[in-house]
């Protein structure tokens, strides 16, 4: 933020011309940094409960590692996704505090204390080819202080497997259900479940998923209600929906 700005909002506080309240709106809205910090978003997180978060594919490790010092010396948690084991190897050399899920390709630091007011965000898969998907979704949502529970291996190929966990489903406050091939398993879990249900389809299939696309339509046109769809492969994308739920 800019030093003058900022001034004015500390001097109108001691001087009781500002209110609490006023001053906490004016540092939300107020964009952050001046000059090259305007790249680094530090206020997302007052404006929007999510922090800015480093998109780490096409990017290089020297990138993540100059933005990964930066957020953590405004005192922000770090989440880079998209991360391959090279640029993670080289990002942890650089930055000790850095911590790497390979299964998830994610580095991450100072993730939030599981906020105990919150409920279960509940991470389902349909197979392991789905899992680093799924995984990427369980980190994210644990990150941002979410209790988190995975279920895996409960496509609908074994209608069995999922029944067995419906007592967990329907104890969960928001479902997470990631899947490929012919995208069936959000529909089955929302005929069953009261909770908001966010679907993930992933780019797992033989030819004519399209990578992804033939599951993504058949969760948008899936015939149970009340479900939310997110991009291929996004889990990401997902965990952050529903933190959003969970905030509430």
């Amino acid at each position: 933020m800019d030093q003058s700005r900022l001034s004015n909002i500390v001097h109108g506080l001691a001087a009781g011309s500002l209110s609490p309240d006023a001053a906490l709106a004016m540092l939300r809205d107020f964009p952050a940094g001046a000059g090259t910090d305007f790249l680094l978003d530090t206020q997302r997180r007052l404006r929007t409960g999510l922090p800015e978060v480093i998109y780490g594919e096409g990017k290089s490790a020297g990138h993540i590692i100059e933005l990964a010092r930066r957020l953590l010396a405004t005192g922000e948690q770090v989440l880079a996704t998209r991360v391959d084991e090279a640029k993670a190897a080289e990002a942890r050399q650089a930055v000790p505090e850095l911590a790497y899920d390979a299964t998830a390709r994610i580095l991450y630091a100072r993730p939030k204390s599981c906020d105990p007011k919150r409920g279960m965000i509940a991470v389902v898969c349909a197979g392991t080819s789905d899992v680093p998907v799924a995984s990427e979704a369980a980190l994210v949502a644990r990150c941002l202080g979410n209790p988190v529970e995975e279920i895996r291996d409960v496509g609908v190929a074994g209608l069995h497997r999922l029944l067995a966990w419906l007592d967990r489903l329907r104890a969960a406050r928001v479902i997470i259900a990631v899947a490929g091939m012919e995208g069936a398993l959000p529909s089955v879990i929302a005929g069953l479940v009261d909770a908001p249900l966010i679907a993930v389809p992933t780019s797992v299939g033989y030819g004519a998923s399209f990578h992804g696309v033939a599951a993504l339509l058949a969760m948008l046109n899936g015939c149970a209600p009340g479900v939310s769809v997110v991009n291929i492969d996004n889990g990401f994308g997902a965990a952050c929906c529903a933190d959003a739920i969970n905030r509430r």
